[in-house]
């Protein structure tokens, strides 16, 4: 009754499992040792009944003697049950088809997973990317493109015009004048000095970029709109190519000094959708001593 308690031998689950495979294991190559012995035995005793004794001779299937068949038959059968003892039995069992399931299962769900990672992180770019140019619209009313094109959207060579446009230059000295420019490096640096009574924002994507005094330089256009004065009521974009491009969604006003003729140009105006814009001003102007072109000042505003 006061005696020591028997101690009970405990064994998990993961040793249990092994015991019971290597019991299975022995079980199986027994079974295999019983066959291979009954196979040279009973073999032996065939081929002396069939070819010493003479018993069944005349009997013979593709030129060979019924013994030797048998005993060829019954070699591929232990052939097959030795690959499944020591092969199939091996790797290719319910355990090993378990790892195996379980291992691509796994990878299946780690694949998804980063799959989903991958997917909320762009749809949170996107979502941002479309309020962030949404509140970019709200907050820049009347940005304005300024831009002198021929026929063919051409509007310069060599970071230089290829027209000399002398009412062109004032109208667009006129509409500036006060106001704040934007531009990328090239066009900036086309001018022989900053222009004078205007505030200029270049645009590079120099991280080292050295200016004069005053020049506000960023390195994106959505930089520069933060850049624009609260106070400012008509910033102005005033090229190049790209500049305009990546703006047109942007401005709400485009004033366009339509020139009549065809130039060699490397520098185009991209081509847009008009259908959300309407016409509210066209001026044209004839061809004088001061002007080699015909030419028109266009206003478009968005509808």
């Amino acid at each position: 009754m006061f005696g020591k308690r028997k101690q009970t031998t405990q064994i998990d689950q993961e040793q249990l499992q092994l015991i019971r495979k290597a019991q299975k294991r022995i079980r199986q190559k027994k079974r295999l040792y019983a066959h291979g012995i009954s196979f040279v035995i009973v073999s032996c005793f065939l081929l002396v009944f069939n070819l010493l004794l003479k018993f069944g001779n005349s009997f013979q299937l593709v030129g060979l003697d019924w013994s030797v068949i048998i005993v060829l038959l019954w070699l591929i059968l232990l052939t097959y049950h030795f690959a499944s003892v020591f092969i199939l039995n091996k790797f290719l069992d319910k355990d090993w088809e378990s790892k195996q399931l379980e291992t691509l299962v796994s990878a299946q769900k780690k694949r998804i997973e980063h799959l989903k990672s991958t997917l909320e992180k762009e749809d949170i770019h996107i979502a941002k990317s479309e309020i962030y140019n949404k509140q970019l619209m709200k907050t820049i009313p009347n940005l304005t493109i300024i831009v002198a094109t021929a026929q063919a959207n051409e509007i310069g060579k060599n970071n230089d015009l290829i027209w000399h446009l002398r009412n062109d230059l004032k109208r667009f000295k006129a509409l500036t004048s006060g106001h704040c420019i934007i531009m990328g490096r090239k066009t900036f640096e086309s001018f022989p000095k900053p222009l004078p009574n205007r505030l200029h924002i270049v645009i590079t994507r120099q991280t080292d970029y050295k200016a004069p005094e005053g020049i506000i330089i960023v390195n994106t256009l959505e930089e520069a709109f933060t850049k624009i004065p609260k106070e400012e009521n008509q910033p102005f974009i005033i090229g190049g190519g790209e500049i305009y491009k990546q703006a047109i969604p942007f401005a709400e006003k485009i004033e366009l000094t339509k020139v009549h003729a065809n130039f060699e140009a490397d520098t185009f105006f991209p081509k847009f959708d008009m259908s959300p814009w309407k016409e509210t001003h066209n001026e044209f102007h004839k061809k004088d001593d001061q002007h080699d072109y015909e030419f028109s000042f266009i206003t478009l505003e968005r509808k």
